[in-house]
């Protein structure tokens, strides 16, 4: 189930906000700039579904968000608990960073947790199938798909060059706690 939790940047043990009320947690985001929607598939997919098959079921809804947007690529990304590469993917995303254009992802099935640096607050937004996040370009976030990873998920980007990441150096993220799926 979506989840947010709101704590002062300064104490990852005080929470401010907690609610899985996601029309809630869509009106707390929208405040910050921050896209949050619940998505259905047009028709049933499985965890075997392939790319097209997938955007193909959420095309109409893809197509609204690139019309008003301007988002012009659209892939499916996938991560199971058997790659190889699981530990070293979960660490590329764990420090906070920013883009230098919106980052969307919409969970076809799983889950995963944003943080969100927002001015004095972090939003830990847990994210599950059906749930579409905006994070806003030039927003100071890290992603946690933890240590089992089991997602697929659809980006668009405005970006032809996908995702990339800038740095921030700071060590927020670590003083927060880990997803743990």
């Amino acid at each position: 189930m979506s989840e947010l939790t709101i704590y002062p940047a300064s104490n990852s043990e005080k929470v401010v906000l907690n609610t899985q009320d996601a029309n809630e947690i869509a009106g707390v985001l929208a405040k910050e700039g921050v896209r949050f929607e619940r998505w259905e598939a047009s028709v049933p997919l499985s965890a075997d579904s392939s790319s097209e098959d997938i955007t193909a079921a959420y095309a109409d809804q893809i197509n609204e968000l690139k019309a008003a947007e301007g988002y012009i690529t659209v892939d499916t990304i996938s991560l199971t608990a058997d790659n190889p590469m699981k530990d070293e993917l979960r660490a590329k995303f764990l420090s906070e960073h920013t883009h230098s254009e919106d980052e969307v992802r919409f969970f076809v099935r799983g889950e995963g947790m944003f943080y969100l640096h927002l001015g004095d607050n972090v939003f830990q937004v847990l994210c599950c199938r059906n749930d579409l996040i905006s994070v806003p370009a030039n927003t100071p976030h890290w992603f946690d798909m933890g240590p089992e990873p089991d997602f697929t998920a659809i980006r668009l980007f405005n970006n032809p060059d996908g995702w990339v990441a800038n740095y921030t150096c700071d060590d927020i993220a670590d003083r927060f706690p880990k997803f743990d799926g």
